[in-house]
C-alpha cells in the first residue's frame, strides 16, 4: 500500500483518465490465491480498464470468471487490464464505448453473451466526476454528462443485462461515500452516487422474486485515475491522508467487497450497501 505522502502533485486534462500515466501506480494486484468461487460465471464490468474496475476485474478473473470489460476511450489501460486477466488464466472481452449511450449498452451485453456464452454478474462502475467548489460554476454540459454517464448509464445497462440473469445472478453498482456524508466541490458527483444507492434498493425489492441479487459498494478515498483527472494537482498530493486510517485506499482492498457481492458468500445479502472507506462511520 502506498505512503500518501509520497503522491506527488499531479493532475490529467482528460476524464475518465489515464492509470498508466499515475504516480505512483495503483495498487490492484489480488492478494490470495483464487479458489474457484466464481469458476465458470461470467462478468461484465464497465469502467474495467482501470482503478476499481481493474481490481475488480483481475479478482474475478483469478476466481474463475470470464470478464467483458466496457471502457470509454482508455485503450492502453484497457489493453494492459486483458493482458492481466489472461494471466490469471481466465479470457476478457474489450468492449469500447459510451455507457450513456443506450444502444452501446445494448450491443455490449449482447457482446459478451456471444463472446461467453450467457452473463452471470454485472458491475455498474463506469462514473465521471469533476471538481467544483460553487454550484452555480456547474455547467448544464457537465451536470448532464455526469447525469447520463453515472445514473443513466446503470439503467440502461442494468436494463440490457436483465433479460440474461437469473437466479443466484447478481448486480453490483458502484457509490461512493459522498453520498452518505455529501461533499461541497462534487456536488453533481454527489448527487448521482445518492441516486445510484436509492436505484440498487428499488432494484433489488423488485428484482427478489427472481432471485437476482442486486447490492452497492461505496469506497471512500481510494487512489484511482479519478483523483488526478478531476482534482487540482495540490489537492492531489497528499491524498487521502484525511481518512481515518490516514491514507488513501488501493483498488485491491476495494475489490474484495465486489468479489464477496458476486459469489454465494453473499448469497443472504442484497439493497446492501458496503463501505471500504478507511473507517469513516456513515449511515447505511
Amino acid at each position: 500500500m502506498s505512503d500518501p505522502a509520497k503522491i506527488p502533485p499531479q493532475e490529467q486534462d482528460t476524464m475518465p483518465a489515464d492509470e498508466h500515466v499515475m504516480t505512483p501506480a495503483p495498487d490492484y494486484e489480488p492478494r490470495y490465491p483464487g479458489v474457484g468461487k466464481l469458476e465458470g460465471k461470467v462478468a461484465l464490468v464497465t469502467g474495467g480498464d482501470s482503478g476499481i474496475g481493474r481490481a475488480v476485474s483481475v479478482l474475478f478473473a483469478r476466481e474463475g470468471a470470464k470478464v467483458a470489460i466496457v471502457y470509454l476511450n482508455e485503450d492502453r489501460d484497457a489493453e494492459d487490464t486483458k493482458t492481466r486477466i489472461e494471466a490469471e488464466g481466465s479470457q476478457a472481452l474489450l468492449l469500447r464505448g459510451d455507457v450513456a449511450d443506450k444502444s452501446f449498452a445494448i450491443r455490449a451485453v449482447e457482446s459478451a453473451v456471444k463472446a461467453f456464452g450467457g452473463l452471470d454478474i454485472l458491475v455498474n462502475n463506469a462514473a465521471q466526476q469533476y471538481f467544483v467548489t460553487d454550484l452555480t460554476e456547474i455547467s448544464e454540459q457537465q451536470l448532464r454528462r455526469t447525469m447520463d454517464v453515472n445514473v443513466l448509464g446503470y439503467f440502461f445497462m442494468t436494463q440490457a443485462a436483465l433479460p440474461h440473469l437469473g437466479e443466484g445472478d447478481a448486480i453490483i453498482n458502484t457509490a461512493s461515500v459522498n453520498a452518505f456524508k455529501g461533499n461541497p466541490v462534487l456536488v453533481d458527483y454527489t448527487a448521482t452516487r445518492g441516486a445510484v444507492t436509492a436505484f440498487t434498493r428499488s432494484m433489488a425489492t423488485q428484482l427478489l422474486e427472481r432471485g437476482i441479487r442486486v447490492n452497492c459498494v461505496a469506497p471512500g478515498p481510494i487512489w484511482t485515475p479519478f483523483i488526478p483527472g478531476s482534482m487540482p494537482a495540490d489537492k492531489v498530493e497528499g491524498f487521502g491522508q484525511n481518512a481515518p486510517m490516514g491514507r488513501p485506499g488501493q483498488p485491491w482492498e476495494v475489490a474484495t467487497s465486489y468479489l464477496f457481492l458476486a459469489c454465494s458468500d453473499a448469497s443472504y445479502f442484497t439493497g446492501q450497501t458496503l463501505h471500504p472507506n478507511g473507517g469513516k462511520i456513515v449511515g447505511s
